[in-house]
């Protein structure tokens, strides 16, 4: 039966399977850097696989899954993609850590118009080095090409991770107890939360951020510095037995939101902001922006990416251990008794 059609394929739609192939071969090697003991098969398979560490008594695996939100619109308008990978693992591997998990492996989602070989690679690339940096192992992903639900390159990213944590060892917040003290450790920027805001604030100015700077540093680079990861730091406290009764991740919500997430009933957290330098780049935001402080601990982590809350005889040891890590840290208050639990968190004071 003959037809006056031209026969299609699925390239003319707008999907190039051989793109595809080519990226998972740009990205092996990658990939083999960020394998460790436990990764089964090879990537390329329907399902990733890994073994449990048998060292565990009772292992329990804790999960996670998070996105890079509307940061990656200025990488995709600036082109400027090698951060966001790190971007996408911090995000997951920061929330386990918190429970006191050890990050095990990675997956990634990467969801796009047309695919773009040499952007996809760096994005991917970056996220080898996230994996890298946390410990953990890359063994999947997918890569979907989907015309017509997103315009050309533009791409959108999900990440999902699986760590272990020892039963008896899981950090729930359970522990922290009256006259605690809040120990702040620095932010590598605003990591990948407030966006939405950083970009309107930016379109304000009616400026290029590349020409807006502070300190000799432009404001597109400033903000988009890659997400710290803490997860070496965190466990290196951990591995010495140190009483960490509680660990937030300030993400989103800034720190009005996510302090109270990790404290028990009748307990409430004391911040004294004059503790807290706050970076130039949020003061940029601040002035720019028109924000009073409120919309600021509400919106950014203002300089500080973990909070950990520990008894108050063991500040100093844990503040020497994290020092050893690389990290800065500043004690910013105290846990006290409450009777009102839906005010889980106070302010007083100001930013220096």
């Amino acid at each position: 039966m003959s037809s006056n059609k031209t026969s299609l394929t699925y390239k003319d739609s707008g999907v190039d399977i051989d793109a595809g192939n080519a990226l998972v071969e740009a990205i092996k090697q990658d990939v083999k850097k960020t394998q460790i003991p436990g990764v089964l098969g090879n990537i390329g398979g329907f399902g990733g696989l890994f073994e449990i560490p048998k060292h565990y008594k009772e292992p329990v695996l804790v999960s996670g899954t998070d996105g890079v939100g509307t940061k990656l619109r200025l990488a995709l308008d600036f082109d400027c993609h090698e951060s966001v990978g790190q971007d996408l693992v911090a995000m997951c591997v920061n929330d386990l850590v918190v429970c006191g998990a050890k990050p095990m492996f990675f997956l990634d989602y990467f969801a796009t118009g047309s695919l773009n070989v040499d952007l996809a690679s760096t994005v991917i690339r970056g996220i080898a080095k996230g994996c890298q940096i946390s410990g953990c192992a890359l063994i999947g992903g997918e890569t979907a090409e989907m015309p017509g639900m997103y315009n050309n390159a533009d791409y959108d990213l999900a990440g999902f991770c699986v760590g272990v944590v020892e039963k008896s060892e899981i950090i729930d917040g359970l522990a922290v107890c009256n006259g605690d003290s809040i120990i702040g450790i620095k932010s590598s920027g605003p990591h990948s939360n407030g966006f939405s805001l950083i970009r309107k604030i930016i379109e304000r100015t009616k400026k290029d951020p590349r020409d807006l700077s502070i300190n000799g540093t432009n404001i597109l680079e400033s903000v988009m510095s890659p997400t710290k990861i803490y997860v070496d730091s965190i466990l290196k406290l951990l591995e010495q037995k140190k009483p960490i009764n509680a660990i937030a991740h300030i993400t989103g919500g800034g720190l009005t939101e996510n302090i109270p997430r990790v404290l028990p009933d009748k307990m409430k957290a004391m911040i004294n902001l004059d503790e807290i330098e706050l970076p130039q780049l949020f003061k940029w935001f601040q002035k720019e922006g028109n924000l009073n402080n409120s919309e600021l601990l509400k919106t950014f982590n203002c300089g500080i990416g973990m909070i950990l809350v520990v008894p108050s005889s063991e500040v100093r040891s844990v503040v020497e251990i994290l020092k050893l890590q690389g990290e800065e840290t500043m004690l910013l208050g105290s846990i006290v008794e409450s009777q009102n639990d839906k005010e889980k968190i106070s302010f007083r004071g100001n930013f220096q």
